[in-house]
């Protein structure tokens, strides 16, 4: 199978790693094993893909490394492993681990995971992400929207992503005073149709 070999980019990625350099080389193995799978390089992590879909990623943090099932919401998950990063996040799920020992003793269960995943890429399912309307606008917002109606009509001619991120930063504040002067920052941005980042 192409599928299983090695790619030199992930050589690298390994050599360099500092950190996690075993439990990265056991799950590079184990994902190795499923075949099917093509070892690439995407957001300078090891990532499989299957027919150029993202399947899964190798990544480290500093308490914790993790496999992330890029569909992780649809896989059935009878272990109760997965874990999801943070509430905005919608379909991507991860296995954590913080000793290779751990990875040793989860093989047969990563691989029954994995090859879940490669079977809802091949089914072709989709996470059903939430649409933006189905964020609640913080009141703060409503407030100013109805004070200043050409915020609201700017505000509307966003894109969703940019609406969706407007409304999560929002939202994020835990005092209202927060939250106020967030919007504050950011009303003309969104006046010349802008979005938090740009």
């Amino acid at each position: 199978m192409t599928g299983s070999r090695k790619n030199r980019k992930v050589d690298g990625f390994m050599k360099k790693a500092k950190k996690w350099k075993e439990e990265f080389e056991q799950l590079r193995n184990t994902i190795l094993d499923c075949e099917e799978l093509t070892e690439e390089v995407k957001w300078m992590h090891p990532c499989y893909t299957f027919e150029n879909k993202n399947v899964v990623l190798i990544h480290g943090f500093k308490d914790y490394c993790a496999l992330l099932f890029h569909k992780g919401a649809l896989l059935k998950d009878p272990h109760g492993i997965l874990i999801q990063q943070t509430e905005n996040v919608q379909a991507a799920r991860q296995i954590r681990f913080t000793n290779l020992q751990e990875i040793i003793e989860m093989e047969s269960i990563l691989k029954d995971y994995i090859h879940e995943a490669i079977e809802v890429e091949k089914a072709g399912l989709e996470v059903n992400l939430k649409k933006t309307e189905e964020y609640s606008i913080p009141e703060e917002l409503q407030t100013t929207f109805d004070e200043i109606p050409e915020l609201k009509a700017a505000f509307e001619a966003l894109t969703p992503g940019r609406q969706r991120a407007y409304i999560l930063y929002f939202s994020k504040a835990k005092q209202s005073k927060t939250r106020e002067s967030r919007i504050e920052k950011y009303k003309q941005n969104i006046l010349d149709g802008k979005g938090l980042n740009d």
